[in-house]
């Protein structure tokens, strides 16, 4: 990767130098004269040729004392020291580092925790019902609860059943999350959601599905997805959920309450929301801090970056106004986004 001077002139393989001239394999010069055997301007002359090879050695040397890291910086570093409070938990630390390496100060505030919440015996009434009465229609809405129905299942000895059900129905998934997990296992996807991979998406690629009087298995995400339910149950469909995880405060609350107090006191440049469940629990922090009737105006002095519609709607919800949305609903163009807002602020 080329490094970058904080004037534009960039050090890519042929070391480009701040005056334009460029070391390139064979010692190019801006004025199109070579370092080659006896053509150029100085192909004549072995002493002006070895004078010139001097100057940009030395030049060139000098260009590869700088300290990279630092220029760099000069031109990445966009965030300018603010501060960036993260509420993700997962890949929380992984984005701190993003926000570092952008010139950013983070502030890591995990909102949320997600607890196994499988129940063996659940998985096993699961099992037994789908003897019986198969589910025509699976949807699979996270990576990681799709992950934990397969580790229950593996530890039951009854995966190969399970997939052997999947293989008679219409296997439906979220977003590219449970897309890794379930091929992983080899098993056939029929529908994808589209992007911004939310209930919408999965209703709109159901739309096309005659689902009256079919049985629809959801893996459920955290909480029971009513929404999805009751347009599913509308259309005729019976709806069963199996619960994978549920989504609790962390154990840890003291980031939380220190985001909370760095927010009344306007230290907080801006805040980065990940789910909606995020701002759920963030408002009842402040509810116990005695301080939730703040929350909203305190959030919108600052730069609010919301990974996709359904976590905006949420915000939205508590009288919160997303500054930014990304999409697609990735880190990559959030983080792009952030920056960008960040830089002009």
């Amino acid at each position: 990767m080329a490094s970058v001077f904080a004037d534009g002139d960039a050090l890519a393989d042929g070391d480009v130098l701040a005056d334009g001239d460029a070391l390139a394999d064979g010692g190019a010069l801006a004025d199109g004269g070579a370092l080659a055997g006896g053509d150029g301007p100085f192909g004549g002359d072995a002493l002006q040729r070895d004078t010139l090879a001097k100057t940009i050695k030395a030049r060139s040397s000098a260009i590869r004392r700088v300290d990279m890291t630092s220029l760099w910086c000069l031109n990445g570093c966009r965030m300018k020291s603010k501060v960036v409070a993260i509420l993700e938990s997962r890949t929380g630390t992984h984005l701190a580092d993003l926000v570092a390496r952008r010139g950013g100060e983070p502030l890591l505030a995990p909102a949320l925790e997600e607890v196994p919440d499988v129940d063996p015996r659940a998985v096993s009434s699961l099992l037994e019902r789908w003897r019986t009465e198969p589910f025509q229609v699976c949807i699979f809405q996270t990576g990681v609860g799709t992950r934990a129905l397969f580790a229950a299942t593996d530890a039951a000895g009854s995966t190969e059943e399970l997939k052997q059900f999947l293989a008679s129905s219409r296997v439906v998934v979220r977003g590219p999350k449970p897309v890794g997990e379930l091929s992983a296992r080899n098993i056939r996807i029929d529908m994808r959601a589209e992007s911004p991979f939310t209930t919408e998406t999965v209703l709109a690629a159901l739309a096309g599905t005659e689902v009256k009087g079919f049985s629809i298995l959801v893996q459920r995400y955290g909480a029971t997805n009513q929404v999805l339910a009751a347009a599913l149950e509308a259309r005729g469909a019976r709806v069963h959920e199996i619960a994978t995880y549920r989504w609790a405060l962390p154990a840890n609350t003291q980031p939380l309450t220190e985001l909370l107090q760095a927010l009344g006191r306007g230290q907080v440049d801006a805040v980065i929301f990940t789910s909606a469940v995020q701002m759920h629990n963030l408002y009842a922090m402040a509810q116990q801090a005695g301080s939730a009737a703040h929350l909203a105006g305190q959030l919108n002095r600052s730069i609010v970056a919301s990974i996709g519609p359904v976590c905006s709607r949420t915000l939205r919800d508590y009288g919160v106004r997303p500054t930014l949305e990304a999409s697609p609903p990735k880190l990559g163009p959030l983080l792009t986004a952030l920056e960008s807002a960040l830089s002009g602020a």
